[in-house]
């Protein structure tokens, strides 16, 4: 947060400097050459570093939202993970005391709470594999959004490449400030 509204200060004092060089050209438009010189170095320096801060200061908010969907993701991701985890040993759970039972009835013909332990155990393993139904589709979508993340970063680089092509194109080379 602090690197953002130093980022801001940046940018306002380059609007800052490029209004107050460019104003001052129109004051001295037949001064002395070396002092008009040293307005325009001082104009250039003001409008870089104008578009300096302004990419940076664009750049710090796309990645604040890039941290901030890929943490979200991946909580996400690792709830999915854990309730899978659950679902799956609640179902072998299930399954274990289910065979358990199994051989238990055909040991008492007339044992009613086996019957329904079983019932419950069966509506525990329904709602289980129910569960893990969901934590797939859920899985899924968070697969779903990873995706839709990576092609939007794809689209993004292109689109830089090719504004860094049109720049070294209109201008020669881009320039690089030091």
């Amino acid at each position: 947060m602090v690197l953002l509204a130093v980022l801001v200060l940046f940018f306002l004092d380059a609007i800052r400097e490029m209004k107050k060089y460019s104003s001052s050209e129109v004051d001295n438009a037949h001064g002395h050459l070396d002092a008009e010189m040293q307005v325009n170095m001082r104009l250039f320096r003001a409008q870089r570093n104008f578009y300096i801060s302004g990419f940076a200061l664009f750049l710090s908010l796309v990645i604040r939202r890039l941290v901030i969907l890929i943490s979200t993701q991946a909580t996400l991701l690792a709830q999915s993970e854990a309730a899978m985890r659950q679902a799956k040993s609640a179902t072998t759970t299930a399954q274990s005391l289910l065979a358990q039972n199994q051989a238990s009835v055909a040991q008492n013909d007339t044992n009613e709470a086996h019957d329904r332990e079983i019932t419950e155990l069966k509506e525990k393993l329904a709602k289980a594999e129910k569960a893990l139904v969901l934590e797939k589709k859920d899985k899924e979508a968070i697969k779903s959004q990873a995706e839709s993340v990576n092609a939007e970063y794809d689209r993004l680089s292109e689109e830089h490449r090719k504004l860094q092509a049109t720049v070294e194109s209109a201008g020669g080379e881009p320039k690089k400030y030091a």
